[in-house]
């Protein structure tokens, strides 16, 4: 009878520890900004979520850019093209936002690898690669990476390449924190990443966003600088979302 009892606590003992280990990789909420998810998620939708109501689900990935360092929620590109998507086409757009300041190809990879809200979305967005540049990464290791993120970005949107925008990478050497650095030498790399991404996402038909010249405009106008010198501003990513604007348009029609 001893032996029974001390059999059953050590089960209940092992199952609260396993419990514990396995909350420790559920998906954060702490980058989901703005969103209204229904109560039950449904895995057998087939295709874009277009109904009468007129609700679609947006996910936007990426780093620093995307989440909008160093401006307000609402000036950052993602939010600012939801809600020119709600103004223009009369439609709720609920979105969500996986990025993170800092994080490179293998961040990005990891939180998408933790789980998203929901299984699939309308529309994916997918900026990453300036960390790996500035913290000095092998070039070679976005090239294995950034594809895989970009097959989980289709998959994520229906299996619809066309559902999702690869939107290039800024450059930095056009802000004040650049300046004094080899300002050459990032720009080459800057593009050297925008050419591989811009080729891979053409070669499995995803629409490609160049913004990059926008950014390059960072010192001859202030403007397009947030604060702290860095990082483009709430302007910059308004003119971010007038290229990506009509990119996106077609999967709402």
């Amino acid at each position: 009878m001893r032996l029974s009892l001390l059999f059953v606590i050590a089960i209940v003992f092992f199952g609260c520890s396993q419990e514990r280990e396995l909350s420790a990789f559920e998906p954060s909420t702490d980058n989901i900004l703005d969103t209204e998810l229904p109560s039950t998620i449904s895995n057998d939708s087939n295709g874009p979520h277009l109904n009468e109501s007129g609700t679609y689900n947006y996910l936007a990935l990426g780093d620093s850019y995307t989440i909008g360092a160093s401006v307000t929620t609402a000036e950052s590109f993602p939010i600012q093209l939801k809600h020119r998507l709600e103004q223009g086409l009369k439609v709720t757009v609920n979105t969500e936002i996986i990025a993170v300041t800092g994080w490179r190809t293998d961040n990005l990879l990891d939180a998408i690898n933790r789980g998203t809200a929901l299984p699939s979305y309308d529309l994916v967005t997918l900026l990453i690669g300036v960390n790996n540049q500035y913290q000095g990464k092998p070039f070679r290791i976005y090239k294995k990476e950034f594809p895989q993120l970009l097959e989980r970005a289709i998959a994520l949107a229906y299996g619809n390449p066309k559902n999702v925008v690869v939107v290039s990478i800024p450059d930095y050497a056009y802000t004040p924190f650049g300046e004094g650095r080899n300002t050459d030498k990032i720009s080459k790399e800057i593009d050297e990443y925008n050419g591989f991404a811009e080729a891979t996402a053409l070669q499995k038909g995803v629409p490609f966003v160049n913004i990059t010249d926008i950014t390059r405009n960072g010192l001859s106008n202030p403007d397009l600088v947030a604060g702290d010198g860095l990082h483009p501003s709430g302007e910059a990513y308004k003119r971010f979302v007038d290229v990506i604007y009509p990119v996106v348009l077609p999967v709402f029609d």
